[in-house]
């Protein structure tokens, strides 16, 4: 707001009238209307709490992670930010670490990265994944977290999706509880915020 210095003011009324000519007219002082700066900083922090509950509940969701089961990129009460609005306009692809409900109790979430899509056609030997007929290379997963579980082959149904840990030796995923139904996962695994040690994109 462009502020009016007092000096103009009196430069003004100080005008002297001509001889025999009628006085001018004076209106009432006027005194400048002051910047609402606790209003304004009020309307900032209501609308930026707006903002933020409405990136909360319909873009971005902050979780915490327990178990250790998709080590070594995610430990044990890492806190990341999943992304609730992705899957509303992108499919979900294999490798995306995703956030659903568990199938046998929807009470509770996992974090698992996909493996295979609805169609796709796997079995596991001594621990290798085979992906409709190749061997999948997952460098997400090291060597001292592999086990030697086999599963037969499925074809993952319509609509479903099967989920597995990186930490393979511990993890309970889809070897387990089978294929998990779309309608169940709800959020991508997008950037862990804390600790800062462990900041950075999900992959």
């Amino acid at each position: 707001m462009q502020k009016v210095s007092e000096n103009t003011s009196v430069s003004n009324s100080a005008e002297q009238p001509q001889f025999g000519s009628p006085a001018p007219e004076r209106g009432p002082a006027r005194t400048p209307r002051k910047a609402g700066g606790i209003g304004l900083w009020i309307r900032d922090l209501f609308v930026s709490a707006a903002a933020s509950v409405l990136i909360i509940t319909f873009l971005y969701q902050p979780v915490r992670v327990e178990g250790t089961s998709m080590l070594p990129r995610l430990e044990d009460r890492d806190r990341l930010f999943i992304n609730k609005f992705v899957y509303h306009v992108y499919a979900i692809e294999r490798g995306d670490v995703v956030v659903f409900h568990y199938p046998r109790d929807p009470e509770k979430s996992y974090i698992k990265r996909v493996i295979a899509v609805p169609g796709d056609r796997l079995w596991i030997d001594h621990g290798q994944v085979w992906l409709n007929g190749e061997p999948l290379h997952e460098g997400y997963v090291p060597e001292k977290y592999r086990d030697s579980r086999s599963m037969a082959e499925l074809i993952v149904p319509p609509d479903f999706y099967f989920m597995m840990g990186d930490h393979r030796s511990i993890s309970s995923d889809s070897r387990e509880f089978g294929p998990v139904e779309r309608s169940l996962i709800y959020g991508k695994a997008e950037f862990i915020y804390w600790p800062a040690r462990d900041a950075g994109v999900v992959r």
